[in-house]
């Protein structure tokens, strides 16, 4: 009954918004928490890879101060106050662990002094797994996957944290298309 549910409410979702971002969160079969959003890009896979791959396009829409170093060992570093610079305190930086081309990202997400001492130095695998689908020549599925969550009150914060924040930032993305 709780698929059928879930199933019938992402359907309403698409049928409602046209495009929308998904929450298909769930917990694997260690228990681990996967904070997951799924969207799709009305643009053909190229475009789509471009939108998180070029430093003109992150400015459209993840923040307004964006740089990428697109290699392994590379990384991404943002700033969403634009009277900033990108070497301020401030700034965001995401470590590009792996990627495949027009397929999958994956950044490790170091946690901040924003966030309890106990998680940041507890924050040995917290990544976020980026994969581009392409549906057809003019459509792309996103699905983010946020992997590595430590356990307890504080880590449980965090996720929610990231669960409003990545939602948050997958509408920004889609707003470029409204």
């Amino acid at each position: 009954m709780k698929k059928t549910v879930t199933i019938a409410f992402i359907f309403w979702g698409l049928i409602a918004n046209g495009q929308s971002v998904i929450n298909t969160s769930y917990k694997n079969e260690s228990a681990e928490k996967v904070l997951r959003f799924e969207c799709t890009l009305p643009i053909d896979l190229n475009t789509a890879w471009e939108l998180f791959t070029k430093d003109n396009k992150l400015k459209k829409w993840i923040a307004p101060l964006a740089h990428i170093e697109l290699k392994t060992g590379g990384y991404i570093i943002t700033n969403y106050d634009k009277t900033k610079s990108l070497n301020d305190s401030s700034s965001i930086k995401l470590p590009i662990l792996s990627y495949i081309e027009k397929e999958l990202l994956v950044l490790k997400v170091d946690l901040n002094n924003n966030f309890p001492a106990s998680t940041r130095n507890s924050d040995q695998n917290l990544q976020e797994v980026i994969q581009f689908i392409k549906i057809d020549n003019k459509k792309t599925k996103i699905i983010s996957s946020m992997i590595g969550w430590g356990d307890g009150e504080e880590w449980d914060n965090v996720y929610h944290f990231f669960l409003k924040g990545n939602e948050w930032t997958y509408q920004e993305l889609l707003k470029i298309f409204k």
